[in-house]
C-alpha cells in the first residue's frame, strides 16, 4: 500500500498549496492532502480508500470527453513509467466543474518497480482577473447577486463597447446564448432552493471554461450570454461545445437525487452593422432551434 506514515513527510505534503494524492497499482487512493480537501471540496475521510477509476472527480478534458475509464493520467504515467502532465477539469463536490493544472507521475519502491502514482494538481483558473472583474461589477451594481457574474445590464454594456470595437477596428467577436434546459422541471419536482444550485453550478462552470479574454454574463431566469474574443465560426462552435460537454457533466445530489442538466446554445459571429437587439435576437433564435433540435445542442449560424 502506498502511504505517507512519516509525521514529517506528512506535514509537509499537507502544508503545500497544490493537491497532492496517491494511488496503488489498482489505483485506489491512499494518501488526500489538506490542499486537495480545499481544491475538490471533499475530504479526505470521503476519499481515502475509493478508486479514482470510480470517477469520484469525473476529470474531462478540455473537449469535456471523459478521462477516468479511459486515457488517465494517472494510469499512464505508471504504464508508460514517466511523468506527464495534462490540464483537465475536475468535478468539484458543489458540482461545477474546476480547471486544474495535473502532473502525474510514477511511483517506484526500493527496486526500481513501479508500485503506485502521484498527482499533483493546481487550480488552474485565472484567479486575480475574476477576482478584478467581481470587485469592479460590485461597485457598478453590475453583479448578478446568485450566480456571482454580471448581470443583463453588464452584458448589455459589454455587447456595446464590442460592437464598437467591430465597427472602428473590424474585431469580430462571438455570442453564445445559452439556456438550461428543462429547468422548470428541476424547480418543480426539486424546489427553488436546488434550482438556486443549479443556476450556481452552471454558472460557475461556465465561468470556468471559458477563456481570460471572454465574458459571460447572466441573461436572466435560466438564461446565460457569453462573448467569445476574436472568435470565427469554428473557433465559436468549438468553444461552445466545449462549454455545453462541461455542464452536461456537472452535477451534485439533493434529496439524495443526483441532479444534473444540459444546455441548449444558440451561436452567431458579429456582422458588420449590427445592433445589441439584432445580435441578441439572432442567438436566440438559434438557441429556441437548438431546443427543437433535441436540447443539449448547439445550433450555428
Amino acid at each position: 500500500m502506498i502511504s505517507v506514515k512519516e509525521d514529517f513527510y506528512k506535514n509537509i505534503l499537507d502544508n503545500l498549496y497544490d493537491g497532492v494524492y496517491l494511488v496503488d497499482l489498482d489505483r485506489r487512493i491512499t494518501y488526500w492532502n489538506k490542499s486537495a480537501e480545499s481544491l475538490t471540496g471533499y475530504r479526505s475521510s470521503d476519499i481515502v480508500g475509493r478508486y479514482c477509476w470510480d470517477n469520484i472527480l469525473m476529470h474531462v478534458d478540455l473537449e469535456g470527453d471523459s478521462l477516468c475509464q479511459g486515457p488517465c493520467p494517472l494510469l499512464r504515467s505508471m504504464k508508460e513509467e514517466r511523468m506527464l502532465e495534462q490540464e483537465v477539469y475536475l468535478r468539484h463536490k458543489n458540482g461545477h466543474r474546476t480547471p486544474v493544472l495535473v502532473r502525474a507521475s510514477p511511483l517506484r519502491d526500493a527496486r526500481g518497480q513501479v508500485i503506485g502514482a502521484v498527482e499533483i494538481f493546481s487550480d488552474n483558473t485565472p484567479r486575480i482577473t475574476l477576482a478584478q472583474q467581481v470587485k469592479e461589477l460590485q461597485k457598478l451594481a453590475l453583479l448578478d447577486p446568485l450566480t456571482g457574474l454580471g448581470n443583463r445590464r453588464y452584458a448589455e454594456l459589454t455587447m456595446h463597447a464590442k460592437l464598437e470595437e467591430r465597427r472602428r477596428y473590424d474585431s469580430r467577436f462571438g455570442v453564445l446564448f445559452l439556456d438550461i434546459d428543462f429547468f422548470k422541471k428541476i424547480n418543480d419536482t426539486y424546489g427553488h432552493e436546488t434550482g438556486d444550485r443549479v443556476l450556481q453550478m452552471v454558472a460557475k462552470t461556465l465561468q470556468n471554461g471559458i477563456r481570460s479574454s471572454d465574458t459571460v454574463g447572466r441573461w436572466g431566469g435560466e438564461e446565460f450570454i457569453a462573448f467569445i474574443a476574436h472568435a470565427d465560426d469554428w473557433a465559436l462552435s468549438s468553444l461552445a461545445n466545449k462549454l455545453r460537454r462541461l455542464v452536461e457533466k456537472s452535477n451534485f445530489y439533493a434529496e439524495q437525487q443526483l441532479i444534473n442538466v444540459t444546455v441548449s446554445i444558440g451561436a452567431t459571429v458579429s456582422k458588420m452593422g449590427d445592433t445589441v437587439e439584432e445580435l441578441v435576437r439572432r442567438a436566440d433564435q438559434l438557441m429556441y432551434k437548438a431546443k427543437l433540435s433535441g436540447r443539449n445542442r448547439l445550433v450555428i449560424d
